[in-house]
Protein backbone atom coordinates (compact mmCIF):
# COMPACT_ATOMS: atom_id res chain seq x y z
CA UNK A 1 0.00 0.00 0.00
CA UNK A 2 1.72 3.29 -1.07
CA UNK A 3 1.70 6.29 1.75
CA UNK A 4 -1.08 8.47 0.03
CA UNK A 5 -3.20 5.56 0.38
CA UNK A 6 -1.77 4.86 4.06
CA UNK A 7 -2.70 8.30 5.28
CA UNK A 8 -6.06 7.77 4.30
CA UNK A 9 -7.14 4.32 5.67
CA UNK A 10 -4.49 4.12 8.41
CA UNK A 11 -6.12 3.16 11.44
CA UNK A 12 -10.00 3.45 10.05
CA UNK A 13 -12.06 0.83 11.01
CA UNK A 14 -15.83 1.31 10.00
CA UNK A 15 -17.65 0.94 13.16
CA UNK A 16 -19.27 -2.04 13.21
CA UNK A 17 -22.25 -1.59 15.35
CA UNK A 18 -23.16 1.38 12.93
CA UNK A 19 -20.90 1.47 9.68
CA UNK A 20 -20.14 5.00 10.45
CA UNK A 21 -16.90 5.46 8.29
CA UNK A 22 -14.89 7.62 10.99
CA UNK A 23 -13.52 6.45 14.41
CA UNK A 24 -16.15 7.17 16.92
CA UNK A 25 -15.47 9.31 19.47
CA UNK A 26 -15.22 7.13 22.64
CA UNK A 27 -15.62 9.85 25.68
CA UNK A 28 -15.80 7.95 28.71
CA UNK A 29 -13.71 7.00 31.21
CA UNK A 30 -14.21 3.76 32.11
CA UNK A 31 -15.75 0.05 30.29
CA UNK A 32 -18.20 -2.36 31.84
CA UNK A 33 -17.26 -5.92 32.27
CA UNK A 34 -19.23 -9.18 31.93
CA UNK A 35 -17.23 -10.46 34.59
CA UNK A 36 -14.08 -9.44 37.36
CA UNK A 37 -11.57 -9.54 34.86
CA UNK A 38 -13.98 -10.37 31.85
CA UNK A 39 -14.29 -7.35 29.62
CA UNK A 40 -14.22 -6.66 26.01
CA UNK A 41 -10.08 -5.50 25.42
CA UNK A 42 -10.67 -1.78 27.35
CA UNK A 43 -10.62 -1.52 31.46
CA UNK A 44 -10.00 2.20 31.94
CA UNK A 45 -9.39 5.23 29.62
CA UNK A 46 -5.81 6.05 30.77
CA UNK A 47 -4.75 2.41 30.26
CA UNK A 48 -6.92 1.89 26.88
CA UNK A 49 -9.31 4.38 24.48
CA UNK A 50 -10.55 2.79 21.54
CA UNK A 51 -10.13 6.36 19.81
CA UNK A 52 -6.90 6.27 21.23
CA UNK A 53 -5.79 2.54 19.96
CA UNK A 54 -6.91 3.51 16.32
CA UNK A 55 -4.80 6.66 16.21
CA UNK A 56 -1.39 4.21 17.66
CA UNK A 57 -2.28 2.12 15.10
CA UNK A 58 -2.06 4.50 12.40
CA UNK A 59 0.91 6.33 14.22
CA UNK A 60 2.80 3.22 13.59
CA UNK A 61 1.68 2.12 9.73
CA UNK A 62 2.96 5.52 8.88
CA UNK A 63 5.89 5.69 10.12
CA UNK A 64 7.12 2.24 8.79
CA UNK A 65 6.74 0.67 12.75
CA UNK A 66 5.01 -2.15 14.58
CA UNK A 67 3.93 0.21 17.80
CA UNK A 68 2.74 3.77 18.05
CA UNK A 69 1.98 5.51 21.53
CA UNK A 70 -0.21 8.57 21.61
CA UNK A 71 0.62 11.31 24.75
CA UNK A 72 -0.95 14.70 25.89
CA UNK A 73 2.18 16.56 23.91
CA UNK A 74 5.04 16.31 22.50
CA UNK A 75 7.07 16.43 25.65
CA UNK A 76 5.44 14.19 27.45
CA UNK A 77 6.21 11.66 24.93
CA UNK A 78 9.91 13.03 25.35
CA UNK A 79 9.34 12.40 29.08
CA UNK A 80 8.23 8.66 28.89
CA UNK A 81 11.64 8.07 26.97
CA UNK A 82 13.92 9.73 29.48
CA UNK A 83 12.23 8.02 31.93
CA UNK A 84 13.44 4.78 30.28
CA UNK A 85 16.49 5.64 32.07
CA UNK A 86 18.02 5.99 35.95
CA UNK A 87 20.55 8.29 37.65
CA UNK A 88 23.94 8.06 36.64
CA UNK A 89 22.75 7.09 32.98
CA UNK A 90 24.05 9.46 29.91
CA UNK A 91 22.33 10.77 26.87
CA UNK A 92 23.78 12.63 23.56
CA UNK A 93 22.08 15.17 22.31
CA UNK A 94 21.88 17.71 19.43
CA UNK A 95 23.09 21.29 20.64
CA UNK A 96 20.56 22.39 18.28
CA UNK A 97 17.20 21.43 19.65
CA UNK A 98 13.85 23.00 20.22
CA UNK A 99 13.88 24.95 23.56
CA UNK A 100 11.22 22.51 25.35
CA UNK A 101 13.17 19.58 25.12
CA UNK A 102 16.56 21.75 26.79
CA UNK A 103 14.34 22.63 29.09
CA UNK A 104 13.00 19.42 30.41
CA UNK A 105 16.56 17.60 29.87
CA UNK A 106 18.24 20.03 31.32
CA UNK A 107 15.53 21.82 34.46
CA UNK A 108 14.14 18.57 35.04
CA UNK A 109 15.87 15.22 34.44
CA UNK A 110 19.27 16.82 35.47
CA UNK A 111 17.83 16.80 38.60
CA UNK A 112 17.56 13.02 39.43
CA UNK A 113 21.23 12.38 37.56
CA UNK A 114 20.73 11.92 34.39
CA UNK A 115 23.60 13.45 32.45
CA UNK A 116 23.27 15.41 29.20
CA UNK A 117 26.02 15.80 26.57
CA UNK A 118 25.44 18.20 23.97
CA UNK A 119 26.91 17.90 20.45
CA UNK A 120 26.84 19.26 16.93
CA UNK A 121 25.52 16.12 15.49
CA UNK A 122 26.46 17.22 11.28
CA UNK A 123 29.87 15.53 12.62
CA UNK A 124 29.90 12.00 14.12
CA UNK A 125 32.95 12.60 15.46
CA UNK A 126 31.68 14.61 18.18
CA UNK A 127 29.49 11.98 19.18
CA UNK A 128 31.42 9.25 19.26
CA UNK A 129 34.18 11.28 21.78
CA UNK A 130 31.42 11.51 24.29
CA UNK A 131 30.10 8.01 24.24
CA UNK A 132 31.03 6.21 27.74
CA UNK A 133 29.93 3.29 29.76
CA UNK A 134 27.50 5.26 31.33
CA UNK A 135 25.91 5.88 27.92
CA UNK A 136 22.52 4.66 26.77
CA UNK A 137 20.70 7.06 24.74
CA UNK A 138 21.34 8.96 21.53
CA UNK A 139 18.64 11.81 21.20
CA UNK A 140 18.43 13.09 17.47
CA UNK A 141 16.44 16.02 16.06
CA UNK A 142 16.85 16.24 12.58
CA UNK A 143 16.03 19.00 10.78
CA UNK A 144 16.99 20.61 13.61
CA UNK A 145 14.74 23.40 15.06
CA UNK A 146 15.39 26.44 14.26
CA UNK A 147 18.81 26.41 12.35
CA UNK A 148 17.96 23.47 10.18
CA UNK A 149 20.89 21.44 10.63
CA UNK A 150 20.76 17.75 9.49
CA UNK A 151 21.84 14.82 10.78
CA UNK A 152 22.93 11.41 9.02
CA UNK A 153 20.62 8.76 11.05
CA UNK A 154 21.88 6.15 9.22
CA UNK A 155 25.20 6.76 10.08
CA UNK A 156 24.46 7.19 14.04
CA UNK A 157 22.38 4.30 14.31
CA UNK A 158 25.46 2.38 13.20
CA UNK A 159 27.35 4.19 16.01
CA UNK A 160 24.41 3.08 18.35
CA UNK A 161 24.16 -0.46 17.05
CA UNK A 162 27.81 -0.76 17.93
CA UNK A 163 27.66 0.33 20.59
CA UNK A 164 24.54 -0.87 22.22
CA UNK A 165 22.53 2.44 23.24
CA UNK A 166 18.93 3.26 22.15
CA UNK A 167 18.39 5.92 19.38
CA UNK A 168 15.04 8.60 19.00
CA UNK A 169 14.56 10.55 16.69
CA UNK A 170 12.58 13.81 16.69
CA UNK A 171 10.97 13.42 13.28
CA UNK A 172 8.54 16.47 13.68
CA UNK A 173 9.87 18.69 11.29
CA UNK A 174 9.70 16.32 8.73
CA UNK A 175 7.02 13.92 9.42
CA UNK A 176 6.42 10.79 8.18
CA UNK A 177 5.97 11.72 4.91
CA UNK A 178 9.20 12.86 4.08
CA UNK A 179 11.39 10.81 6.90
CA UNK A 180 11.14 7.42 7.89
CA UNK A 181 13.73 7.21 10.53
CA UNK A 182 13.12 3.55 11.76
CA UNK A 183 13.85 2.33 8.36
CA UNK A 184 17.16 4.22 8.44
CA UNK A 185 18.36 2.54 11.94
CA UNK A 186 16.64 4.50 14.25
CA UNK A 187 15.20 2.36 17.47
CA UNK A 188 12.05 5.44 18.54
CA UNK A 189 10.76 8.23 16.92
CA UNK A 190 9.28 10.75 18.65
CA UNK A 191 6.64 13.40 17.33
CA UNK A 192 5.14 16.52 18.65
CA UNK A 193 1.82 15.63 17.07
CA UNK A 194 0.79 19.03 17.48
CA UNK A 195 2.73 19.84 14.09
CA UNK A 196 2.16 18.55 11.08
CA UNK A 197 0.30 15.39 12.16
CA UNK A 198 -2.67 17.08 13.62
CA UNK A 199 -1.51 20.11 10.39
CA UNK A 200 -4.97 22.30 11.66
CA UNK A 201 -3.10 24.33 15.12
CA UNK A 202 -6.54 22.77 16.88
CA UNK A 203 -4.73 19.76 19.30
CA UNK A 204 -1.97 19.50 21.60
CA UNK A 205 -0.17 15.68 21.54
CA UNK A 206 3.20 13.55 21.11
CA UNK A 207 3.62 10.24 20.05
CA UNK A 208 6.37 7.73 20.16
CA UNK A 209 6.53 4.65 17.23
CA UNK A 210 9.36 1.74 17.88
CA UNK A 211 9.51 -1.94 16.37
CA UNK A 212 10.69 -3.67 19.15
CA UNK A 213 8.05 -4.95 21.38
CA UNK A 214 9.65 -4.89 24.79
CA UNK A 215 10.67 -1.36 24.12
CA UNK A 216 7.27 -0.90 23.07
CA UNK A 217 6.21 -2.70 26.70
CA UNK A 218 8.58 -0.52 28.95
CA UNK A 219 7.09 2.50 27.37
CA UNK A 220 3.60 1.40 27.85
CA UNK A 221 3.66 1.08 31.08
CA UNK A 222 5.47 4.42 31.27
CA UNK A 223 2.47 5.76 29.09
CA UNK A 224 0.00 3.68 31.48
CA UNK A 225 1.68 4.46 35.33
CA UNK A 226 2.56 7.80 34.78
CA UNK A 227 -0.72 9.12 32.78
CA UNK A 228 0.02 11.53 30.35
CA UNK A 229 -2.46 10.41 27.88
CA UNK A 230 -4.62 12.47 25.19
CA UNK A 231 -8.19 12.40 24.96
CA UNK A 232 -9.98 10.83 22.82
CA UNK A 233 -11.13 13.88 20.98
CA UNK A 234 -7.65 14.84 20.69
CA UNK A 235 -7.13 11.31 19.32
CA UNK A 236 -9.62 11.61 16.77
CA UNK A 237 -7.99 15.25 15.33
CA UNK A 238 -5.19 13.66 14.75
CA UNK A 239 -6.25 10.87 12.85
CA UNK A 240 -8.03 13.17 10.73
CA UNK A 241 -5.49 15.14 10.36
CA UNK A 242 -3.60 12.53 8.85
CA UNK A 243 -5.51 12.20 6.17
CA UNK A 244 -4.24 14.51 4.80
CA UNK A 245 -0.90 14.71 5.13
CA UNK A 246 0.75 13.19 2.19
CA UNK A 247 -1.02 16.47 -0.12
CA UNK A 248 -0.70 18.88 2.57
CA UNK A 249 3.71 18.10 2.92
CA UNK A 250 3.46 18.33 -1.07
CA UNK A 251 2.33 22.27 -0.41
CA UNK A 252 3.95 22.73 2.58
CA UNK A 253 7.75 21.38 0.59
CA UNK A 254 6.62 23.58 -2.52
CA UNK A 255 5.73 26.22 -0.59
CA UNK A 256 8.74 26.33 1.53
CA UNK A 257 11.11 25.99 -1.66
CA UNK A 258 9.34 29.56 -3.26
CA UNK A 259 9.90 31.23 -0.06
CA UNK A 260 13.53 30.13 0.73
CA UNK A 261 14.32 30.62 -2.83
CA UNK A 262 12.76 34.34 -2.39
CA UNK A 263 14.76 35.13 0.47
CA UNK A 264 18.11 33.55 -0.46
CA UNK A 265 18.05 36.12 -3.52
CA UNK A 266 16.82 39.53 -1.88
CA UNK A 267 19.39 42.04 -1.35
CA UNK A 268 18.36 42.67 2.53
CA UNK A 269 18.47 38.79 3.84
CA UNK A 270 22.13 38.04 5.46
CA UNK A 271 21.19 34.11 5.46
CA UNK A 272 18.88 31.39 5.10
CA UNK A 273 18.26 27.96 6.53
CA UNK A 274 16.93 25.21 4.80
CA UNK A 275 18.16 21.84 3.93
CA UNK A 276 17.28 21.93 0.03
CA UNK A 277 19.68 24.54 -1.32
CA UNK A 278 23.27 22.74 -2.30
CA UNK A 279 25.47 25.08 -0.48
CA UNK A 280 23.60 23.49 3.04
CA UNK A 281 26.41 21.63 4.82
CA UNK A 282 24.89 19.01 5.00
CA UNK A 283 22.59 18.76 1.76
CA UNK A 284 23.64 15.49 1.08
CA UNK A 285 22.76 13.77 4.07
CA UNK A 286 19.04 15.20 3.57
CA UNK A 287 18.74 14.75 0.11
CA UNK A 288 19.36 10.69 0.52
CA UNK A 289 17.47 10.62 3.97
CA UNK A 290 14.48 12.90 2.86
CA UNK A 291 11.90 12.91 0.21
CA UNK A 292 11.45 16.38 0.12
CA UNK A 293 13.07 19.55 2.33
CA UNK A 294 9.45 20.83 3.78
CA UNK A 295 8.22 23.94 4.67
CA UNK A 296 10.45 24.98 7.83
CA UNK A 297 13.02 27.96 7.03
CA UNK A 298 14.87 30.44 8.96
CA UNK A 299 16.38 33.78 8.12
CA UNK A 300 18.56 36.44 9.45
CA UNK A 301 18.40 40.02 7.77
CA UNK A 302 21.62 41.95 6.41
CA UNK A 303 19.92 44.64 9.12
CA UNK A 304 21.25 42.53 12.38
CA UNK A 305 19.52 44.85 14.50
CA UNK A 306 16.65 43.51 16.91
CA UNK A 307 14.66 46.35 16.14
CA UNK A 308 14.90 45.49 12.51
CA UNK A 309 13.68 41.70 13.37
CA UNK A 310 11.36 43.44 15.60
CA UNK A 311 9.94 45.28 12.90
CA UNK A 312 10.00 42.59 10.36
CA UNK A 313 8.01 40.14 12.87
CA UNK A 314 5.69 42.51 13.89
CA UNK A 315 4.21 43.58 10.07
CA UNK A 316 3.39 40.57 7.99
CA UNK A 317 -0.27 39.50 7.96
CA UNK A 318 -0.24 36.44 6.41
CA UNK A 319 2.81 35.40 8.76
CA UNK A 320 1.08 35.46 12.22
CA UNK A 321 3.21 36.12 15.26
CA UNK A 322 2.96 32.84 17.27
CA UNK A 323 4.49 29.38 18.57
CA UNK A 324 4.45 25.84 16.53
CA UNK A 325 4.74 25.00 13.50
CA UNK A 326 3.30 22.60 11.12
CA UNK A 327 -0.25 24.00 10.44
CA UNK A 328 -2.42 25.02 7.52
CA UNK A 329 -1.91 28.61 8.06
CA UNK A 330 1.53 30.47 7.93
CA UNK A 331 3.64 30.92 11.10
CA UNK A 332 6.81 33.73 11.69
CA UNK A 333 8.57 33.05 15.27
CA UNK A 334 11.17 34.55 17.13
CA UNK A 335 12.88 31.32 18.52
CA UNK A 336 14.85 33.92 20.69
CA UNK A 337 12.35 35.44 22.85
CA UNK A 338 9.85 32.85 21.87
CA UNK A 339 10.17 28.97 21.61
CA UNK A 340 14.12 28.76 22.23
CA UNK A 341 14.10 31.22 24.94
CA UNK A 342 14.51 28.69 27.79
CA UNK A 343 18.10 28.20 26.66
CA UNK A 344 20.59 30.59 28.24
CA UNK A 345 21.46 33.72 25.79
CA UNK A 346 24.94 32.28 25.99
CA UNK A 347 24.21 28.84 24.76
CA UNK A 348 22.01 29.93 22.17
CA UNK A 349 25.08 32.08 20.87
CA UNK A 350 27.67 29.40 21.03
CA UNK A 351 25.23 27.33 18.71
CA UNK A 352 23.91 29.94 16.16
CA UNK A 353 21.22 31.07 17.17
CA UNK A 354 21.01 34.32 17.28
CA UNK A 355 19.02 37.38 19.26
CA UNK A 356 18.01 38.02 15.61
CA UNK A 357 17.08 34.95 13.69
CA UNK A 358 13.35 34.57 12.31
CA UNK A 359 11.66 31.41 12.18
CA UNK A 360 9.64 30.57 9.29
CA UNK A 361 6.67 27.97 9.24
CA UNK A 362 5.45 27.94 5.41
CA UNK A 363 1.71 26.80 5.36
CA UNK A 364 -0.41 25.90 2.32
CA UNK A 365 -1.27 29.37 1.12
CA UNK A 366 -0.79 30.93 -2.34
CA UNK A 367 3.12 31.22 -2.34
CA UNK A 368 2.74 34.62 -4.16
CA UNK A 369 0.83 35.41 -1.54
CA UNK A 370 3.43 34.84 0.87
CA UNK A 371 6.29 36.20 -0.51
CA UNK A 372 4.02 39.59 -1.19
CA UNK A 373 3.94 39.68 2.91
CA UNK A 374 7.01 38.80 3.52
CA UNK A 375 8.84 41.07 0.96
CA UNK A 376 6.73 43.90 2.56
CA UNK A 377 7.88 43.84 6.09
CA UNK A 378 11.17 43.14 5.04
CA UNK A 379 10.93 46.55 3.36
CA UNK A 380 9.62 47.85 6.64
CA UNK A 381 12.69 46.44 8.41
CA UNK A 382 15.13 47.57 5.97
CA UNK A 383 13.99 51.33 7.11
CA UNK A 384 15.08 50.62 10.58
CA UNK A 385 18.31 52.38 11.64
Amino acid sequence: MKKDTQYIHAGSHPDPSTGAIMTPIYQTSTYVQEAPGVNKGFEYARSQNPTRQALEEALALIEDGAYGLAFSSGVAATDAVIKLLKPGDEVIAGSDMYGGTYRLFSKIFEKFGIVFHYVDMSDLTNIEKKISAQTKLIWVETPTNPLMNIADIEAIARISSKNKLLLCVDNTFASPALQNPLNLGADIVMHSATKYLSGHSDVIQGALIVNDKALRDELYFIQKSCGAVPGPMDCFLVLRGIKTLGIRMERHSKNGEAIATFLHSHPAVKKVYWPGFESHKNHDVAKKQMKDFGGMISFELKNDSIEAARTLLSNTKLFSLAESLGGVESLINHPASMTHASIPREERIKNGLSDTLIRLSVGIEDAGDLIDDLNHAIQLAEGVK
